[in-house]
């Protein structure tokens, strides 16, 4: 197969104007070149994360996995005041709406940004900030933002630790999800069980990352002993047919991110993407963009590239886009009128 990542004209604009739903992208993460530089600019003298619009373009060139860790960390000591997440948050929401993003489900990591800066960063001053700057978004852009604190996977049992205790002690209603991400390997699944365990206990969903850079047995361990009600990534699963299987049965998504796969050189090629061995095995997926700016893509352009691998016309994409919203944490009266929203654009 000779995969070709342009989609046609009238389907990149039926893409454009299609309300979506994002499940699967970091906050951190999401800071364009543009939101990057005034960040660095604020610290400078004291980040290697250059200003320079170009610099930055390089400076996002990922040898591979744990290349892309070291830069991710880069930009997280950027975010060192409730400011500075303030902004952050708010400008992610402004240019997720210039893809008529509609809800999305951030995944933050509050102890990357409490532990090292604990003298201008509370767990108080970070959640304020998030708040403050998810309910001026929905005002001033109609988009619903809602939180996944996940674990740093480097940062083993007391990174686990401080992360439940953030969630449950200062939770707000906002707060839907618990996850688990960062390096996969040589991070166990089965040492995060008890922190699982009480996350749900507490009325949060289990969304950690597995299967990216290891193998299915990764994704077996999340399901069945971190309780997974969608899975981060999954790439490997499509190794294991019993595993695709036992996904398909159990309705458990798989919140897929093409490019972010190519550019952490879990999947080589696009040619070689499992995502059509997914929906051939009945697996829910659903399409997202990860850490959009730093692989250089839009959830947008993530559809397009889906829309080629899966061979899909305006019909099949808007299915995708229905995929994520049933399968969001939003609330039933968000998600009726999100499904509404996809039905009135399509007609």
């Amino acid at each position: 197969m000779s995969f070709s990542t342009s989609a046609p004209p009238d389907l990149s604009a039926f893409i454009a104007g299609l309300p979506k739903a994002e499940l699967h992208v970091h906050h951190i993460g999401s800071a364009s070149t543009r939101i990057v530089a005034e960040l660095a600019e604020r610290h400078r003298g004291t980040t290697s994360v250059p200003s320079d619009p170009e610099q930055l373009a390089r400076f996002f060139a990922f040898r591979d996995f744990a290349h892309f860790i070291e830069v991710y960390l880069a930009v997280v000591d950027l975010v060192r005041e409730p400011e500075d997440i303030r902004y952050l948050t708010y400008e992610i929401a402004r240019e997720m709406t210039g893809q008529n993003i509609r809800y999305a489900e951030l995944t933050c990591t509050p102890y990357t940004s409490v532990q090292p800066f604990r003298d201008t960063m509370t767990i108080e001053g970070y959640t304020e900030a998030l708040e403050a700057a998810r309910v001026d978004a929905e005002a001033d852009f109609g988009l619903v933002l809602r939180w996944i604190y996940d674990i740093p996977g480097e940062a083993g049992l007391s990174g686990a630790d401080a992360t439940l205790d953030f969630a449950l002690r200062h939770r707000t209603d906002a707060l839907v999800g618990f996850g688990l991400g960062g390096p996969e390997i040589g991070v166990p699944r089965p040492q995060f069980r008890a922190h699982f365990d009480t996350a749900r206990a507490a009325g949060l969903h289990s969304v950690p990352h597995a299967g990216e850079t290891t193998g299915p047995e990764t994704v077996w361990d999340s399901v069945r002993l971190l309780g997974a009600e969608r899975i981060g990534h999954g790439t490997s699963s499509a190794q294991d047919p019993e595993l695709l299987a036992h996904l398909a049965q159990a309705g458990i998504a798989l919140e897929v991110c093409p490019s972010s796969n190519i550019a952490t050189r879990s999947v080589a090629t696009l040619d070689e993407h499992p995502l059509a061995a997914f929906r051939d095995a009945g697996v829910i997926v659903t399409i997202n963009s990860d850490d959009p700016p730093m692989f250089g893509t839009t959830l947008n352009r993530e559809y397009e590239i889906a829309a080629g691998l899966l061979d899909l016309g305006p019909a099949g994409v808007a299915d995708l886009a229905r995929a994520a919203v049933d399968v969001s944490f939003a609330d039933s009266v968000t998600q009726a009128r999100l499904a509404a929203e996809i039905a009135a654009y399509v007609g």
